[in-house]
Parts: structure tokens; sequence; C-alpha cells
């Protein structure tokens, strides 16, 4: 993004580690953000960030809540610019066929793929219409390499199903100006993942920072020439 620009981005999951971190550094960097939040609770404090912020309480599972938000976001801050789509959520650790594996397969196919397609739904039309734009999905390792994912076979047919929607999508909006892509990263340094795996060696995992910073660029014109790709953000991960 150019220096003080006239962005004006959405961003699902902002309250979350990487959304916030996201969010933040968008903020920084002259543009106007509207973060959308199921929750005011998270692991980043984004009070700090107005008036250059406007947060809103928006399920993002909810077609009609995220139309409302995104049309009082276009009133209050100006038309979209870009989105970035950080919500959702991992459950694993159980085999697919156990019953654990059953119960969490809705959730996590409706935190990771039914959300994402509800608010593209909601910020492709004005994007096309206005024949400019970028969209950054958050993808994941697993789901372009299930095979070192064992016990996360939602997650990662979750995140496999992301990714060839997104990159069919791109294809689709092409001509109109608009730019899909998306990062996969391997396991985020957060709070959350640290306490997940007390024992794991965080020097190899992401950081938000270094996330951010791919995300920042896929939204900016320096990668105006990029669309319907999916990259590779795995840190010194090898499994």
């Amino acid at each position: 993004m150019a220096e003080k620009s006239n962005d004006v981005v959405l961003v699902t999951g902002g309250n979350g580690a990487l959304g916030g971190a996201v969010v933040a550094r968008l903020v920084a960097d002259g543009a106007s953000v509207v973060a959308l939040e199921r929750s005011k609770s998270g692991e980043i404090a984004l009070e700090r960030l107005k008036p250059n912020l406007l947060r809103l309480n928006v399920n993002t599972a909810d077609a009609a809540a995220v139309a409302s938000g995104v049309a009082k976001a276009e009133a209050e801050l100006g038309a979209l610019t870009g989105a970035v789509l950080t919500a959702g959520a991992w459950r694993g650790g159980h085999k697919f066929y156990e019953a654990a594996a059953a119960a969490d397969y809705r959730t996590v196919m409706d935190a990771n793929l039914e959300s994402a397609q509800v608010v593209l739904r909601a910020v492709l039309p004005g994007l096309v219409q206005r024949k400019a734009g970028s969209v950054v999905l958050i993808g994941s390792r697993s789901g372009v390499r299930p095979y070192d994912a064992p016990g996360d076979a939602a997650y990662a047919a979750a995140k496999a199903a992301l990714t060839a929607l997104a990159q069919a999508i791109a294809a689709e909006v092409l001509a109109d100006g608009v730019r899909v892509n998306l990062v996969l990263p391997s396991t985020i340094d957060t709070e959350a993942n640290r306490q997940a795996m007390p024992s794991a060696d965080r020097s190899r995992w992401v950081t938000t920072d270094s996330l951010g910073d791919v995300i920042q660029f896929l939204l900016s014109q320096r990668a105006r020439d990029i669309s319907g790709a999916a990259i590779p953000v795995y840190g010194r991960a090898n499994v």
C-alpha cells in the first residue's frame, strides 16, 4: 500500500492474534480499517487505533449481518478497496473416524470455509463494480499438504476447499481488476498456540509480523500482477 493511502480494508477476525496484527499494521500504514469481530474479547487491544478503525460485532456466518456490516463500513469509511479474511478456527487431535472428530467437523467447516464464502459474497460485488481491489484469505500448509496433518482431517479439508474456492474466484474476477490470493502458514506463533503446545520449538513457527508482511504486500499495488496465488509461509517448519 502507498503511504497515507485512501485504502479501506475489511478484516474478519479483527481481534484475534493474526487479525489484530493485520489491523494494527494497516492502520499504521494510513488505511482505514473495519474489523469484524464475533466478540470484544481477543489477544490484541484495538481501541488505541481509533479513529481510523471501525469495530463491528458481526458473526461472519450470518450473511445478513455481514452485508449490513459492509454497508455500515462503507457509509462511514468509504468504499472498500480490499479485505483480509483471518477469521477461522482449529479443532483437531483425533482420527477422522473417532467420535470427537465427528463432533468438531461442522464447527471447523463453518469457521474456515462457510464464513469465508459469506464474506466473499458480501465484498466482491462492490470491488467488481469498481474494477479494483485485493482480497487475501488465510489458508494453511495442511490444506496443500494434508498428509502432514494426521489428526487434522477436517481442518485440512476445509483449508483445501478454501484454497480451491479462492483460486476459482480469482479466475472469475481477474478481468474485473480484482485480485484474490491466499497465504498458507504453518503454525503461527500466537499465545493460544503456545499454551496448546508448550514443548514445541517456537523458533520454527511463523510470527504474526512475518505473515502480516506478506498479507500487506498482497494488498498493495506492488502485488498488482499477482492473483490466484497460494503463497507458502512456512517459517522453518519441517512437518
